[in-house]
This record gives structure tokens, sequence and C-alpha cells, in this order.
């Protein structure tokens, strides 16, 4: 589990690798980009070392190229991936200033965005995936914009989360908390599984 809180976004990852294996190819960045927060998990194909280093590697290009738009990082990962194994990824920037989030993926990483609503209630909005993988075939990228507003809850999920996990999910006050209880309930021991969670604080909508 790690865990994350400033005054702009609070979040915590949890993962593992699948059974029998020491190495996760699921890996996650955060970094703060001044009122901007970068989140990105990316998923290298299969599983072990090779997986591991893949996935390793496209995070590494994610934050040498951050400053860049994030179609252009993407394009980058394609790039320096093509040695590698191959990784899939969804990423997303969260505009605390504009109350906005852009965000692009490429392959099977699952993004749910949930609004925070007056009277406590939530509704849950599922970010559209691409196909492809970087490194190997990388679709038409366009990004899209989301507005966010404080209380809202970014989670990304990969292929080792049983998909629907969104519909059972609980969401607790600490986000680590949040993706623990979608590990222990939805992942998979077949495949490596990872779930991040963000919690926005920033100016409201």
């Amino acid at each position: 589990m790690e865990v994350m809180i400033s005054h702009l976004v609070e979040w915590g990852a949890a993962e593992r690798p699948k059974a029998g294996e020491t190495l996760s190819g699921d890996m996650h960045l955060v970094k703060a980009l001044g009122d901007s927060t970068l989140v990105a998990v990316a998923d290298g194909l299969g599983h072990g070392a090779a997986a591991a280093e893949a996935a390793r590697l496209a995070l590494e290009t994610v934050e040498e190229y951050s400053h860049k738009p994030l179609v252009q990082v993407l394009e980058n990962c394609n790039l320096r991936l093509r040695q590698a194994r191959g990784a899939v990824m969804t990423m997303a920037i969260l505009n605390h200033l504009e109350s906005s989030m852009e965000w692009v993926g490429v392959g099977n990483v699952e993004g749910v965005l949930v609004r925070s609503m007056p009277g406590g209630k939530t509704t849950k909005e599922s970010l559209l995936l691409s196909s492809g993988v970087l490194g190997a075939s990388l679709p038409p990228l366009r990004t899209s914009a989301l507005k966010i507003g404080s209380g809202d809850t970014l989670v990304l999920a990969t292929d080792g989360i049983r998909r629907g996990f969104e519909d059972r999910m609980v969401l607790f006050e600490m986000p680590a908390k949040t993706a623990e209880g979608i590990l222990a309930r939805d992942g998979l021991d077949t495949d490596d599984a990872l779930v991040l969670v963000a919690t926005i604080h920033g100016r409201p909508r």
C-alpha cells in the first residue's frame, strides 16, 4: 500500500503480483505538476520480470516527458517500448485550478470517475478505453476532458481486477482503504493486479 496526502489530492494504491510471482508488471505514478497532478497506471504485458521492466520503462518515460501534452507522452512511450515486451496504460492530468481532468489511455487499464453529489450521493462515469499496445500497435490518440470538483474520486485499475468492480466498491474517507478493499474483493490470483484511488481536494466546481 502507498499513500500520499496534499492540499490538492489524496491518493492510495494497492497491488499484488500474480500468485507464485515475486515481481508485478502493474505499476503506478503520481506526480505533482504545479496546480495539476498527473496520475498513470501501466500494465506490462504478461507477468514476471519482463512485464515489470516494460511497466517501469513506460512510467520512466511518462515522468521524463510529464511536461508535454498527454498524447505526446504516450507517443514517446510507444517508441521507448518497441524493444521491450509492451504495455498498456491509462493516464490523467487533474487540473485543480481549472477543475478539469484530461485523460487518455491505450489498452485495458480501466478508469472510473466517482462524482461527489449533494446529500452524500455519488454518480459514476467510466472512462472510454482505446485498443492497442504501447510498443506494438498505437491507435489514433485523442484526449478527453471532464469537469471535476472537490470530493470527486478517480479510480484506475488493471485487468487483474475483476470487471464491474465499480459496482461493488465501497468508498472510504481514506483512498488507500478504498484501494485495499477493491483489491481484496475483486483482485484475481491469475494476473498481476493494481488499483489506484485519488480523491480531489482542490477548488470546488
